[in-house]
C-alpha cells in the first residue's frame, strides 16, 4: 500500500487543479481523510481475518461499489460542505478511488479487489514503481519506511506539485489575458 501520509496528496493535486470554486475547503479537507478510509480494512489483520480474504487488506473497503456508496452517503452535508451534491459525490468518490489506484501501483501484496462483489480478482497495474508500505509503526519508521517515501515523492507527491505548479501559472495566464481583453 501506499502510506498513510501519501494517499491524501491525490485529492489536494486534483481539487488544485480543479480550484476552490469548484472544490471549497471544506470538501477538501474530507476529500483528504476519505483515501485513508480504505485502510480502516488492516484491522482484519488482528482479527484473524486472513489478507486474501475479500474481507482482508486491500479486499471490499477498496472497491469502486464502496467509494460509490461511502460518497453517496456524503451527499446530504452538500450545503455544509460548500458544494453541490454532485460535485461531492464525484470529488469524494474520486478520492476514495485514487487510495485503491495507488495501491494497485505499488511493487507489494494481493492487489486490490476493485470490482468486489462482482468478483474477488485483486488487480495490480502493469507498472509498479511505488515501494509499498509497512503497515506497523514500528517498521514504517525504520529504512524500510525511508525507501517508501523516497519511492512515493518520486511517484506521487513531485507529480501532484508539478500539477498544482502548473495550474496555478496556467490560472494567472488565463487571468492576464482576460485582463487584456477589457
Amino acid at each position: 500500500m501506499a502510506s498513510l501520509i501519501t494517499h491524501p496528496i491525490v485529492p489536494f493535486a486534483a481539487a488544485s487543479f480543479a480550484g476552490r470554486a469548484f472544490v471549497p475547503v471544506p470538501l477538501l479537507v474530507l476529500g483528504m481523510f476519505f483515501p485513508v478510509l480504505p485502510d480502516l480494512d488492516s484491522i482484519g489483520f488482528r482479527l484473524g481475518i486472513p489478507y486474501a480474504s475479500p474481507f482482508g487488506h486491500r479486499g471490499f473497503s477498496h472497491s469502486i461499489l464502496v467509494a460509490l456508496v461511502f460518497a453517496a452517503a456524503m451527499m446530504p452535508l452538500a450545503r455544509k460542505l460548500d458544494a453541490k451534491p454532485a460535485v461531492v459525490f464525484s470529488f469524494l468518490c474520486f478520492s476514495m478511488l485514487s487510495h485503491g489506484v495507488l495501491d494497485a501501483f505499488t511493487d507489494a501484496g494481493n492487489g486490490v479487489a476493485f470490482l468486489w462483489p462482482f468478483s474477488a480478482d485483486r488487480t495490480f497495474f502493469g507498472f509498479r514503481p511505488i515501494e509499498a508500505s509497512p503497515i506497523s509503526v514500528g517498521r514504517f519508521m525504520s529504512g524500510r519506511g525511508l525507501q517508501v517515501l523516497r519511492s512515493e515523492l518520486i511517484w506521487v507527491w513531485i507529480p501532484a506539485l508539478l500539477l498544482r505548479t502548473l495550474t496555478n501559472r496556467l490560472g494567472r495566464h488565463a487571468k492576464r489575458v482576460r485582463c487584456r481583453e477589457y
